[in-house]
């Protein structure tokens, strides 16, 4: 099992994720919501796409664009589509 966590609250936890490129990736659904604020945030990979970005807040602290995901990947990373992940302080545990 894997979990993301940060300020203490678990962001992320899942028996289902994908490593890529020495992250990890959580599907959507095992996300605890009330942590995750939609950030304007854009980047681009050149192998697996554009990138959008979530704010966390935890107890009135903002990690700003700590969590990533790829909306619409390219083929080669089809196996993140409605994946999460995280960093800037995220600690993520086996």
């Amino acid at each position: 099992m894997a979990k993301a966590i940060w300020n203490e609250a678990i962001l992320a936890e899942s028996m289902d994720f994908e490593e890529v490129e020495g992250n990890i990736y959580f599907p959507m659904d095992s996300i605890n919501k009330k942590y995750f604020n939609t950030s304007d945030t854009h980047s681009t990979c050149s192998w697996k796409g554009n990138a959008s970005y979530y704010n966390l807040e935890v107890s009135g602290q903002i990690n700003k664009d700590a969590a990533w995901y790829y909306p619409e990947p390219k083929s080669k990373a089809e196996n993140i589509k409605n994946y999460i992940a995280f960093w800037k302080g995220v600690e993520v545990v086996e």
